[in-house]
């Protein structure tokens, strides 16, 4: 028999859901950096096996919107509740139990099974763990408790068996070959804007959203022209930086991981324009491919 379905990661901003699901997929998919909000879209990483498919969904970090541009990132995570196969919540031992209580009666109400995942417990000692697993335990009590810690790996192996025990018998619902559903130029937004995201501080970051007007690859090289977009023209002016130092240095880093993602030599060209208010702006985001319809 095969088995395949969807295994959606769900949780609130800067638990460790990004590191995990690279962690199970065994491929960089989603960015992993220590800044909230990194994750604006819900990426799929497909694990293949000869008779099993695991579509891994990670999903925004959960938080109460502000603009529009978190109402559309809360729709991904709601959306995750929904058509999940194992739903798998993580926290971390920072994290208070009460946080963002809303969403958790959502996972309650959850018929899937769901694998809650306590993170970075070598954050933590052993009595304190214990008395965070009885609290879940009594939020959640349906769910199974798992304590992780994704960045050394422990664990996750048993994570792995316990979504493959759950998984439903099924054909594959993706190619064999594929191991994400999004397409390449979504990898190198995303690949520029996380090194928009260490390098500048503040808003700077949840101001920019990058869009690749044209990829042209052939066997050996791929050439990128990619826009920059900011709200205003004074963080223009800090995105170029001094005479287009900071910029550079963006392109460079940005550059060196695109070789390494796609093994081909990369031309990137990166241009910073201003479109004002576009986090905003339904047809702005539409255009930036965050509205579901």
């Amino acid at each position: 028999m095969h088995k395949a379905g969807f295994v959606n990661i769900v949780g609130n901003p800067n638990v460790g859901k990004s590191t995990l699901m690279n962690v199970l997929v065994g491929e960089r998919v989603s960015i992993a950096t220590f800044k909230a909000q990194t994750t604006r879209h819900r990426i799929m990483g497909i694990y293949n096996t000869e008779d099993m498919q695991i579509v891994f969904s990670d999903t925004p970090g959960v938080l109460k919107p502000t603009y529009k541009l978190q109402e559309s990132m809360l729709n991904f995570s709601n959306s995750a509740l929904t058509d999940a196969d194992v739903l798998i919540y993580v926290t971390d031992v920072i994290e208070k139990t009460d946080k963002n209580s809303e969403f958790i009666e959502k996972v309650k109400k959850q018929t899937a099974p769901v694998l809650l995942l306590i993170n970075k417990i070598d954050l933590s000692n052993q009595d304190d763990l214990v008395k965070l697993v009885e609290e879940w335990k009594e939020l959640i009590p349906k769910a199974e408790i798992i304590p992780i810690s994704a960045t050394s790996k422990f664990n996750v192996d048993y994570v792995m068996k316990r979504v493959k025990e759950l998984l439903p018998d099924s054909p594959p619902y993706f190619d064999k070959d594929q191991w994400t559903d999004k397409p390449a130029r979504f990898f190198v937004n995303e690949i520029i804007r996380e090194k928009i995201l260490l390098y500048y501080d503040k808003e700077i970051p949840y101001s920019v959203e990058v869009v690749v007007e044209q990829f042209k690859e052939d066997a050996k090289k791929i050439h990128i022209h990619a826009v920059i977009y900011v709200e205003r023209d004074s963080q223009k002016g800090i995105i170029i930086g001094k005479q287009g130092k900071a910029l550079k240095k963006v392109a460079t880093e940005a550059r060196r991981d695109l070789e390494k993602f796609f093994g081909k030599t990369i031309f990137l060209e990166t241009y910073v324009k201003v479109d004002k208010d576009w986090r905003s702006s339904d047809k702005e985001l539409r255009n930036f491919g965050y509205h579901q319809d």
